[in-house]
């Protein structure tokens, strides 16, 4: 019987292995995320625009728990992240919420921590439309941060107030 449960997986992967790791994921035919990030560096000689992982050591696999063993026999993965004892699993929306954020990220800041509850909103209109977050006051009160459940991690980015609305 085949095993048709499939879900979201967030992995730790080893230190700065995480393009390599999703290589070899991809080569056993398992399906993984990387988000991406473009970043300007800039050496004595010339600056380049490279790619760089949004989340670092972090890498998402979509797998059954069949999966769980040749996932971890991947040459840069180090374990699965786990959330009250149990090997944590991220939703489809959040994924797709990410992809989202991706493609429109003008404004994206990564905060490795994770940030005091404060009121929730939906984004109502722009390219975040339909993504809820939570509203911090930062940054001239135009910030919005979307926690990502069982990582740790907060996402930051900018967007007219005009265009949230608070969620009862």
């Amino acid at each position: 019987m085949i095993d048709s449960t499939y879900k979201w997986y967030p992995l730790y992967t080893r230190s700065r292995a995480e393009k390599k790791t999703l290589e070899e994921l991809t080569r056993k035919n398992i399906t993984a995320y990387l988000p991406l990030k473009k970043v300007m560096k800039q050496w004595s000689d010339r600056k380049k625009i490279v790619e760089e992982p949004l989340l670092k050591s972090y890498i998402f696999v979509f797998i059954s728990a069949k999966e769980h063993a040749e996932v971890l026999m991947t040459y840069g993965v180090s374990r699965f992240i786990y959330f009250s004892g149990e090997i944590a699993t991220i939703a489809e929306k959040q994924i797709e919420d990410l992809k989202l954020l991706l493609a429109n990220a003008n404004d994206l800041e990564v905060i490795e921590h994770d940030i005091a509850l404060g009121e929730k909103v939906l984004i109502k209109a722009g390219p975040f439309k339909g993504i809820m977050a939570e509203l911090v006051s930062l940054k001239n009160k135009r910030s919005i941060v979307l926690r990502l459940q069982n990582l740790g991690y907060s996402i930051h980015i900018n967007t007219s107030m005009a265009f949230i609305q608070p969620l009862k």
